[in-house]
């Protein structure tokens, strides 16, 4: 899977040292991707000679709207939207998150107070419902199984008539997993209750269809499809009841206000073209590179052991757990080698505490903590797995040979 010009070589990592003595490899895309070169192409003009304001009246006013339309139409179509409408453009992930759940529950707290989420959701949504308890909210988290899956049986028997909102994502972004969302959306809208669904992990990777997957409410990012950061979107099926959570000049439909960053925008919709015309192939690429590496893993160091399902998970990850040894360490070990990994979920790294995804599933804490997890892009080589499965054992091994938990061999 070879690619020329590849914007994740961060050579100027290396600024101290001899060009080409340390070699450097990204495995962590799911904490952050390289904005693709066309993404940067189409949103250079809107920087300088496109730069009016979409609600000014005048002629610099209409270009910025019709770049923003047309963008909104690029988002709708990569997840199988009925109408444009029903994308409003946010700051990012973290905001499609919070005005999903307390627009939801604010507007709709006639109806009950109950919102139910998985044991396995990313923090952002483990403090929206903390903060939303404090209004007299209450949140059921419902456990999964030993692979991260959704426990349906579980999932229904939390359901109460007070409920009114069900918030579970695509695809754990620690462990890769994939959610049987059709199945919840089932089991929400026989009971009339919404589902919020975050597809930050799952999107540009795998297919997503809002309508075929009965999802009300979609949370988006630009730069998990390889675009600019700080701008993202959230899908409101027509019909949907939310409120607004930021007000001011009635932008987006009156549910995001603010002047839009245009740019942003335009980036976010050729990034979401993009994903929607190359995502099979990019996807089979990185599959292929993926299961090359846990196959070579698991069959070549001993006491290692995935987590997350071993075939309904995204195909760009790879989660291990190593005996003896914890992640944080095996990371260090990467790094000095000029190979970038994580141990969990970016977001949270700076918290010492072992994974609650990991937890969740049913590891112990020691075993938790001997997690790395892999992810892969679309502008990783073969010859970045062939140096990451050379360097890993050297690793593990050392790392083993210091611990005082690895068990001695007899002579």
């Amino acid at each position: 899977m070879k690619k020329e010009n590849n914007p994740s070589k961060v050579t100027k990592l290396t600024q101290n040292k001899e060009e080409g003595q340390t070699r450097i490899i990204f495995l962590d895309y799911v904490s952050g991707k390289p904005v693709d070169p066309r993404v940067l192409e189409a949103m250079n003009p809107y920087h300088r000679e496109i730069f009016g304001n979409p609600s000014s009246l005048h002629i610099f006013g209409d270009p910025p709207v019709e770049a923003m339309e047309d963008a909104r139409k690029k988002v709708a179509d990569l997840i199988g939207a009925k109408d444009p409408k029903e994308i409003v453009f946010t700051s990012g992930a973290t905001e499609s998150n919070n005005l999903a759940i307390k627009g939801v529950a604010f507007r709709n707290q006639n109806k009950g107070k109950h919102i139910i989420i998985s044991a396995i959701e990313h923090i952002s949504i483990l403090n929206i419902t903390k903060y939303l308890e404090k209004f007299g909210f209450k949140t059921t988290r419902v456990g999964v199984d030993k692979y991260g899956t959704v426990e349906l049986d579980k999932l229904e028997k939390q359901i109460k008539p007070e409920t009114l909102l069900i918030s579970i994502n695509y695809a754990n972004n620690e462990i890769g997993t994939i959610e049987p969302i059709k199945e919840i959306s089932k089991i929400a809208h026989d009971q009339n209750i919404s589902l919020h669904v975050d597809a930050v992990a799952a999107e540009g990777l795998i297919p997503i269809d809002v309508q075929k997957d009965g999802i009300d409410l979609l949370t988006l990012s630009s730069n998990d499809i390889y675009g600019p950061r700080g701008i993202g979107a959230l899908y409101i099926k027509t019909g949907t009841m939310i409120e607004p959570i930021i007000h001011g000049g009635g932008q987006e439909r009156g549910l995001r206000s603010g002047t839009e960053d245009i740019p942003g925008i335009v980036g976010l919709g050729k990034a979401a073209e993009i994903a929607k015309n190359e995502m099979e192939k990019d996807s089979t690429g990185i599959q292929k590179m993926r299961d090359r590496i846990i196959n070579t893993v698991l069959g070549t160091i001993d006491h290692s052991y995935l987590n997350g399902h071993p075939t309904q998970r995204l195909p760009n990850n790879a989660h291990f757990r190593f005996d003896y040894i914890e992640g944080e360490a095996i990371l260090l070990g990467l790094n000095m080698k000029g190979i970038a990994v994580s141990t969990g979920s970016a977001c949270a790294a700076k918290r010492l505490e072992a994974s609650h995804v990991l937890i969740a599933t049913g590891l112990l804490k020691e075993e938790a903590h001997g997690s790395l997890e892999l992810t892969l892009g679309k502008y990783n080589t073969e010859e970045d797995v062939d140096y990451f499965l050379e360097v890993l054992p050297q690793v593990i091994d050392r790392l083993r040979k210091l611990s005082p938990l690895t068990p001695k061999r007899e002579e």
